[in-house]
């Protein structure tokens, strides 16, 4: 028997009117009413129904008088970009940070607690510290919140299955933070939603791109034809624990010679501490003695890029991608880690498949934070989030803290009443 899809139902029909005028406002506003509805080919009637109920929600605001050659003056309408708060979150190798991110891609707010050890209750109380700071005392209205993870995410639950730098097993992290805060939870692994990131605010717009997060862990994210990749098991890109020194130093997944133990950041810092006979340096410091041409520094991270170059080129060889973006906390070493990554990429991979291959460092800072927010905006509203500064550069942190009383509202509730005025 043939399964047909089901109808579509009057609601249906509604979200979609009211996402596809939404977005339209959104990408070219400010626009008329008579406008959207030509772009969007809704009816007059439609366009004016459904913008009467944005305009209760505080989802678009009108701005005044438009342009006009003959008859009735035409009502200006935008998305405020305040409309909606997202909170976006990186639970990073050194620090769990986060931002409230309004509607043009801007940071209002920053906050981070220390990553502490591997202790996994531990963690979870720090990513609930993290979101006190963020939103205990907040006026925004939120949309929800996104979290870019380590490890092996079910991103349709928000399951972290295992994530082995911070010891977490089956966490239903979604479902707890959700009903901590009592809004939208979307987790992701950090790798890919840094790939989403690089991809929808990078300086050139590519179908497929492939981003490699290289910092405590490595991790890598998959983007192909326009969308993320995630595999079967949602787990595509984990190329961290893949054993590329057989014998070698002890990973924490319990096994030996894995691709972050020789090329992560964590790796780099604790060579160096261990060859000095010394506690590991910190990054800053290690940075700067690779800058002064320290030959210890110079010759084990250098090691690393050239390690992580073989990866990329299986990677390169399993899926001919021409593009490469390295984020994370490695790329500080600057171009010749670059250049170590590209010269044993270029060593072991086909030369027919490494000429037209480029791979250059990410562009945007809290990366992970910015596409864990554009995912969660892009899910709830169908709004392809846009960094409103000039082309090329990252989110700009816009003020150090916002308003002080306490108002988090969910997506279908209207905004406070200064956020829907001109």
């Amino acid at each position: 028997m043939i399964r047909r899809p089901p109808k579509a139902t009057v609601r249906d029909a509604r979200t979609h009117n009211e996402r596809l005028v939404l977005s339209t406002i959104y990408e070219i506003g400010p626009a008329s009413r008579a406008h959207v509805a030509r772009l969007t080919g809704l009816t007059r009637t439609t366009v004016s129904d459904v913008v009467g109920d944005l305009l209760k929600r505080g989802l678009t605001r009108e701005v005044g008088p438009g342009p006009s050659r003959r008859g009735k003056t035409p009502i200006l309408l935008e998305v405020p970009p305040g409309a909606r708060h997202v909170i976006g979150i990186d639970l990073g190798e050194r620090v769990f940070r986060g931002a409230v991110v309004n509607l043009n891609g801007e940071m209002i707010k920053v906050a981070e607690v220390p990553s502490g050890d591997s202790n996994a209750e531990r963690a979870l109380e720090r990513v609930n510290q993290l979101l006190d700071r963020l939103l205990g005392s907040s006026a925004w209205p939120v949309l929800g919140i996104g979290i870019g993870a380590p490890g092996l995410i079910n991103t349709e639950d928000g399951t972290v299955v295992q994530a082995v730098n911070i010891d977490w097993r089956g966490v239903p992290l979604g479902a707890i933070v959700g009903a901590r805060w009592g809004l939208p939870v979307y987790v992701i692994n950090d790798s890919q939603v840094a790939a989403l990131a690089e991809h929808s605010f990078g300086s050139v717009r590519r179908s497929n791109l492939v981003a490699v997060k290289v910092s405590g862990g490595i991790g890598a994210g998959l983007v192909l034809n326009g969308s993320l990749y995630q595999g079967d098991g949602q787990g595509a890109g984990e190329i961290g624990h893949t054993i590329v020194a057989p014998g070698g130093p002890l990973c924490q997944c319990g096994r030996r010679g894995c691709l972050q133990t020789v090329a992560s950041t964590r790796a780099v810092l604790a060579r160096i501490g261990m060859n000095r006979g010394a506690p590991p340096p910190s990054l800053e410091e290690a940075v700067a003695s690779f800058e002064a041409d320290d030959e210890l520094v110079v010759k084990i991270v250098l090691e690393a890029g050239r390690y992580l170059g073989a990866a990329v080129a299986g990677i390169i060889g399993t899926l001919n991608v021409h593009h490469i973006v390295l984020t994370g906390t490695m790329p500080s070493f600057g171009e010749r880690w670059l250049t170590a990554v590209r010269d044993e990429m270029s060593e072991v991979a086909l030369p027919a498949l490494t000429s037209d291959t480029s791979v250059e460092l990410g562009h945007a800072d809290d990366i992970v934070i910015i596409g864990s927010a554009a995912l969660l905006v892009q899910r709830e509203l169908g709004l392809n989030l846009r960094l409103r500064g000039p082309s090329g550069k990252p989110p700009r942190l816009i003020g150090a803290s916002g308003p002080k009383s306490p108002d988090v509202v969910s997506p279908m509730s209207p905004a406070p009443e200064e956020t829907s005025q001109p």
